[in-house]
């Protein structure tokens, strides 16, 4: 009863009959897919993906993004790629296997090279999961030549060595600890045969090189004059076989999918009917008039993704058996001493690496201060908090009361994700020195990711935050609208 329930249905043969994928099978036996660009892989995949996405869970490395669709339908979470570290990808990477989220890595944010070092590490900490969380997962790697190439090509040999142990890995030896590989690459030469080797399962699509075709009529056990075939497939068309889809080759044109991709439609559409004459008036009309406008603003840019401890800390928090400070008689709201709640802030601000320390340890840290020395913080939740210890963190002590107070003005609306690096630029400028280096805002922004910090500006500067100006020699002016009046 469990392997028809496991059976999903890819597609129909040529006499119209339904052609199942066994997943149970699938997850000991791993899949090859091939096709050439415009073959229909991408839709297998997706069918696939979505038809079983009720049974297992799913991992799918996506180097262009366009499997993120699947979150819309599916739940499947999306994690851009390039928003996280490399120790924050490993730590995402252990989550996801102790909870069996159904996740979707998008790349396409990120440089060629940068991709496959990404992926190499998010799925070799896949691989490294505790035994205890070894569940069953299909990881499904998109344009798996780039990430195990049969040649160095390019790419930096140590890139080479990790992608290809990672990819190796996942097929040779990811089987006893539930992942099951599914690979899909356009060209079966640039892949590196053994990874391509550990298949057991195959689903070949059009091929037109001869090195290609052959190779796949290998794999399907055909020979040279049926290999023919596969140079004539239609679009969403397969060569099938595999214990998990059938013991003899097999043709099936895949099914319909639900989702879809961002990829441009490839369909003809037709031409406007205009006369030429018309046309060429319509191109220049008005040309010099909007090319003299300025450039409309961009849509502004998501703000850079907090850091992946943030959330776990702070449900840590919430079972934490360390009470926090509550107001009372015995409570004295002015101590001798001179300690307050902004004394307790500018002292924590200014220990090495607290920027870096998780919100909710910060807030913890920030609670057993105050109770060992009689301050009352019940009043001081930890979104206060946060906001509270930008403004320490920024240094905005050194500024004077008019300073400070057009600059809190201008924070009010400040997203708290920016808060301390958008502070530390303002007060910059309320001081008329110049803009912070990228060394003093990673380290207030608490990352060591100059990646971050270039988004950080980019989404401050869209948001319309700040100005920021490049000359030729490379440096850079940032100002701040509303402190003009501070200006040297």
């Amino acid at each position: 009863m469990a392997s028809v329930q496991a059976n999903i249905e890819i597609g129909r043969d040529s006499g119209g009959n339904a052609v199942h994928i066994d997943v149970e099978e699938l997850l000991a036996t791993r899949l090859l897919v091939q096709g050439n660009s415009g073959s229909g892989k991408s839709h297998l995949l997706r069918r696939l993906l979505e038809e079983s996405a009720h049974l297992v869970q799913q991992v799918v490395i996506d180097p262009e993004g366009d499997f993120a669709s699947l979150s819309d339908h599916f739940g499947h979470i999306v994690i851009e790629g390039g928003s996280y570290t490399s120790r924050e990808i490993e730590a995402l990477a252990g989550r996801i296997r102790q909870h069996r989220a159904s996740v979707v890595l998008s790349l396409d944010d990120l440089e060629v090279e940068q991709q496959i070092r990404c992926a190499a590490q998010f799925l070799t900490a896949l691989f490294d999961a505790p035994r205890e969380h070894w569940y069953p997962a299909l990881v499904a790697v998109d344009e798996a030549q780039m990430f195990a190439p049969s040649a160095a090509g390019e790419m930096a040999e140590d890139t080479r060595r990790m992608t290809l142990s990672a990819m190796t890995n996942l097929m040779c030896r990811g089987r006893k600890r539930g992942l099951a590989g599914i690979v899909a690459t356009q060209r079966l030469a640039k892949l590196a045969k053994n990874v391509a080797a550990e298949a057991s399962n195959f689903l070949m699509g059009r091929t037109f090189l001869d090195i290609d075709m052959q190779r796949a009529a290998d794999l399907l056990g055909m020979d040279r004059k049926q290999a023919e075939r596969i140079r004539d497939l239609e679009r969403g068309h397969f060569l099938g076989l595999g214990p998990a889809v059938s013991r003899k080759p097999v043709a099936v044109m895949i099914g319909p999918v639900k989702t879809g991709g961002k990829n441009a439609a490839s369909g003809l559409m037709p031409l406007p009917d205009a006369p030429s004459e018309d046309m060429e008036a319509l191109l220049h009309a008005s040309l010099a008039e909007e090319a003299a406008a300025a450039a409309p603003r961009p849509a502004p840019a998501p703000p850079p993704s907090p850091p992946v401890e943030e959330l776990a800390e702070a449900i840590s928090l919430a079972s934490s058996e360390e009470p926090l400070v509550e107001a009372s008689e015995d409570t004295d709201p002015a101590p001798a001493g001179g300690a307050s709640i902004d004394t307790i802030l500018h002292e924590m601000a200014a220990e090495e690496g607290a920027t870096f320390q998780p919100l909710a340890s910060l807030f913890r840290d920030f609670a057993i201060r105050c109770r060992q020395r009689g301050v009352a913080s019940a009043h001081v939740d930890m979104t206060q908090f946060k906001r509270l210890f930008a403004f320490a963190s920024a240094g905005l002590g050194r500024l004077d009361d008019a300073q400070r107070s057009a600059v809190e003005r201008l924070a009010e609306h400040v997203s708290d994700d920016v808060l301390a690096p958008y502070l530390a630029i303002a007060a910059a400028a309320a001081e008329g020195r110049s803009a912070p280096d990228e060394d003093e805002l990673a380290r207030v922004y608490g990352t060591s990711s100059p990646g971050r910090i270039r988004r950080l500006l980019e989404h401050l500067e869209k948001t319309g935050l700040v100005v920021v100006r490049e000359d030729f020699g490379g440096e850079r002016s940032i100002t701040v609208p509303g402190l003009e009046e501070f200006a040297g």
